[in-house]
Formats: C-alpha cells, sequence, structure tokens
C-alpha cells in the first residue's frame, strides 16, 4: 500500500503519511482511477472540512486532533486540521513538517472555500 498521498490547496503541494486502515486502503484503490478534487471550507477555526463525494470505510473512534492530522468524518468527508478538536472520527494521515503556523497558511485557514485535489504523486 502506498504510505503517503499528496494534497494540493492553491497550487501548494504537499505529502500525508498514512495511517494503515481500511478507509486509507480504499482511498488509495479509488486514486487509483484519478484524482479526487472537492471543496473544503473552514469549520470552528480549526480546521478545513469537505466532502469526499464517495463514502470510506469507518473505524470512528474518540480522538483528540492535533494541527496536521488529517481525519475521515461520518465516512464522507475530509478533515485537516490547523487547530485542535476531539471528536469521533477515522484517522486518515498527517501532514509531516509544517508548524501550526505554516499549516495555517498551506491550508488557507480562515479564507473560506478553497478547492482540494487529492493524488496518489
Amino acid at each position: 500500500m502506498t504510505e503517503k498521498i499528496y494534497f494540493t490547496i492553491n497550487q501548494n503541494k504537499f505529502a500525508v503519511t498514512l495511517e494503515k486502515n481500511s478507509a486509507t486502503k480504499a482511498l488509495v484503490e479509488l486514486l487509483k482511477s484519478g484524482n479526487i478534487t472537492y471543496i473544503a471550507d473552514d469549520y470552528g477555526g480549526f480546521e478545513k472540512v469537505g466532502g469526499l463525494g464517495h463514502t470510506l470505510p469507518r473505524s470512528d473512534r474518540q480522538l483528540t486532533t492535533q494541527a496536521g492530522d488529517v481525519m475521515l468524518y461520518l465516512g464522507n468527508q475530509i478533515v485537516m486540521f490547523y487547530g485542535s478538536n476531539s471528536w469521533s472520527y477515522t484517522k486518515l494521515g498527517k501532514i509531516e513538517g509544517y508548524s501550526t503556523q505554516q499549516l495555517r497558511t498551506l491550508l488557507a485557514a480562515g479564507s473560506g472555500t478553497v478547492t482540494v485535489t487529492i493524488s496518489l504523486d
């Protein structure tokens, strides 16, 4: 299985190191058919969230997130965190190598709607 996938927002491409679970396996299989593009928006002042357009297997558990975490919510929404929250999610992966401030910039925190593309490379 691929260990990393890539997200692109505003021409900024960054890697997400994947967890090993059924949701990430299903996501990688979807990506083998082509990139996935969706719209994400700010929520709660700590995350960007958007509908994936597909439903992935869930293994939700109560988690406290940190900046850089990428989660699956309700099986069909991708949540990228630039802050922290505690809720029931399936962890997809982690954006590595960025400070909280750099993540806020990378994820266009507070700027409203963005287009996100997920790819295998």
